[in-house]
C-alpha cells in the first residue's frame, strides 16, 4: 500500500513538520527535508548533531543524503535551543555554500527554516534564498 506524501509548499508547513522532533531539543541538530517534483517529502534525515550553541556540518553530508533520497529538491531546518530563531551568520554562510552546491548537482534547496519552541524563521522569506 502507498501512503500519500506530506506535502511542504511553505516555510510555516515546514517548521510545523520538524518542530516535534527539533524544537523542544536542548542541542541544535541540522535536518535534511527531501522533496520530490510536488514538494511531497521523501525523507527527513539528521545530518548533525551539535551541542548548545552550535553544530558543524559540511555541504557533501547535506547533499549525500539528498541524493541517497533521490531529491529533486530539499529544505535544510535546524533548531536554535536558545528560543531566538534568527538565524546566525555562520547559518547564512553555510546555506549560501550549501546552495551553490546543491546547484551543481541539480537539487534545489528550496529554504533553510529555523525552529525554536515557540517560533521559526525561513530564510527564503527573509530574501537569503532567492
Amino acid at each position: 500500500e502507498v501512503r500519500p506524501r506530506a506535502r511542504l509548499g511553505t516555510s510555516k508547513e515546514v517548521a510545523a513538520y520538524a518542530a516535534q522532533k527539533l524544537s523542544p531539543l536542548d542541542h541544535e541538530e541540522m535536518w535534511v527535508v527531501a522533496l520530490d517534483g510536488q514538494n511531497g517529502v521523501r525523507g527527513f534525515r539528521r545530518v548533525a548533531q551539535g551541542g548548545l550553541h552550535g553544530c558543524s556540518v559540511a555541504a557533501r553530508d547535506i547533499l549525500r543524503t539528498a541524493l541517497l533520497e533521490a531529491a529533486s529538491a530539499m529544505v535544510l531546518v535546524h533548531n536554535h535551543p536558545s528560543g531566538d530563531p534568527t538565524p546566525s551568520v555562520e547559518d547564512i554562510a553555510m546555506t549560501r555554500v550549501v546552495a551553490e552546491a546543491a546547484d551543481l548537482v541539480g537539487i534545489a534547496l528550496v529554504d533553510h527554516v529555523v525552529v525554536t519552541r515557540s517560533a521559526h524563521t525561513s530564510m527564503l522569506d527573509l530574501g537569503i534564498l532567492p
